[in-house]
């Protein structure tokens, strides 16, 4: 899963990327601080992990990872290639989600590219620069195959669905919000890779003094959880500069930080946790005494296809997966334990895997 951390210059963005990935890349209070894209590759926090490689006594433990893309500040005009847009344009494109970053505390030493805090302005300016761009990309598509299909007939269906979305995107929708028809549509949108179309996580960067009540009195975040209501986002309220600070610090430290400001977990976790919510994700789990691992796959997913995320064989190879949950296996003391209590299943092609299950695939190739 990748990531693309998004915002208007000055907002915390790298700020945030450096505190998620202890990757330290530039942070500076000028527009265009982030030329490059910073790529940074995190683990994802799960207990479940930890607690099986002690069962199992595993040799590694292997938990999944998130990537995350510090991509440069965007500016009006980027569509045009003003400032760094049609670099910041091609980099998003290859991101699943986009995590928004939004400048919602004051402080008069951080300047501001537009001169004040204005949350909804920034998100219209970045969504609008992202709009632009995919009404070019579907303006092209269109001219090409609407001359083709004056000799192709098959390409009439797909000619009057670029139709029906080039009107969509001039009067201000994102395309995430089209309504498609048939698999047919579907599968024509999906070769566009709009920018729209991708799922946001807004980031609604706070002052430390609003993080311990999650921005309660935030005039700022109300507006922005507002707008994701709206716009079918997720939203988490995060200090970057205090998420960075927490960052330097080891692991009990991080914990006696956390439970002085009152809070459960950190910026890092939230913003996993809204990331697989968003994405329909979930982790299976394998276990045993080389190493125990995590699996990230799509929510929904059946055996044969889960076990492909493992090796290719295991998908072509199924036969059964032998499946039981991490809590049973817990309360069990193990496998044997789970075994005893006729706990352990055998699941076969269309057993649909489910979160924190621990699974052992048998394949025949």
């Amino acid at each position: 899963m990748k990531l693309g951390i998004v915002g208007l210059p000055n907002v915390g963005k790298s700020t945030l990327f450096n505190s998620l990935t202890k990757a330290g890349a530039l942070a500076a209070n000028y527009p265009f601080a982030t030329i490059d894209p910073n790529v940074g590759v995190v683990n994802v926090p799960d207990e479940r992990v930890d607690k099986l490689a002690e069962l199992y006594n595993s040799k590694k433990k292997i938990p999944a990872v998130i990537q995350f893309v510090d991509i440069a500040g965007l500016v009006k005009g980027a569509s045009k290639g003003e400032g760094l847009g049609n670099q910041f344009l091609a980099n998003i494109r290859e991101c699943d989600a986009i995590v928004h970053v939004v400048r919602c505390f004051e402080n008069s030493n951080i300047v501001h590219v537009d001169g004040s805090i204005d949350p909804i302005r920034d998100i219209e300016t970045i969504n609008l620069e992202l709009l632009f761009s995919d009404m070019e990309i579907i303006e092209r598509r269109y001219s090409k195959i609407a001359k083709q299909s004056r000799m192709d007939k098959t390409l009439q269906k797909e000619v009057a669905m670029l139709e029906r979305l080039k009107k969509f995107l001039e009067d201000g929708n994102m395309a995430s919000a089209f309504e498609l028809k048939d698999e047919d549509e579907e599968a024509y949108f999906s070769t566009y890779d709009l920018l729209t179309s991708k799922p946001v996580i807004y980031a609604a960067n706070v002052s430390e003094d609003d993080i311990a009540d999650d921005a309660a009195n935030n005039d700022f975040v109300k507006k922005v959880r507002e707008k994701a209501e709206a716009d079918n986002a997720q939203v988490y309220v995060v200090c970057a500069e205090m998420e960075q600070e927490m960052s330097e610090l080891d692991d009990d430290e991080r914990q006696m930080f956390l439970e002085e400001l009152g809070m459960k977990e950190s910026g890092l976790d939230k913003l996993i946790k809204a990331s697989y919510k968003l994405l329909g994700l979930i982790s299976f789990l394998t276990s045993g005494e080389d190493e125990t691992r995590a699996w990230t796959i799509k929510e929904g997913t059946k055996a044969p296809q889960a076990a492909g995320k493992i090796h290719t064989d295991f998908e072509r190879g199924f036969i059964r997966a032998e499946v039981v949950s991490y809590d049973v296996l817990m309360q069990y003391g193990g496998e044997k334990g789970a075994k005893e209590a006729g706990l352990v299943r055998l699941e076969g092609k269309d057993y649909v895997v489910q979160d924190g299950d621990v699974i052992v695939f048998r394949f025949n190739v």
